[in-house]
């Protein structure tokens, strides 16, 4: 396997995890909330602000 391969794994990866947290947070919550939470996640990582780990915020 590749580097490349690995990486593409990876993210495929960390894109089924995003995807059952959204609709784990649908069924609880709906989806308004979740499109909410997801674009203010997008809007903090933009901005490079914490998302709620200390040793995460500004590492990039």
């Amino acid at each position: 396997m590749t580097s490349t391969d690995k990486i593409a794994e990876s993210k495929d990866k960390f894109f089924e995890e995003i995807a059952a947290l959204a609709e784990r947070m649908i069924a609880e919550h709906g989806r308004e909330f979740t499109m909410g939470a997801l674009i203010l996640a997008a809007r903090f990582i933009a901005e490079n602000k914490g998302l709620g780990d200390p040793q995460l915020e500004h590492a990039n």
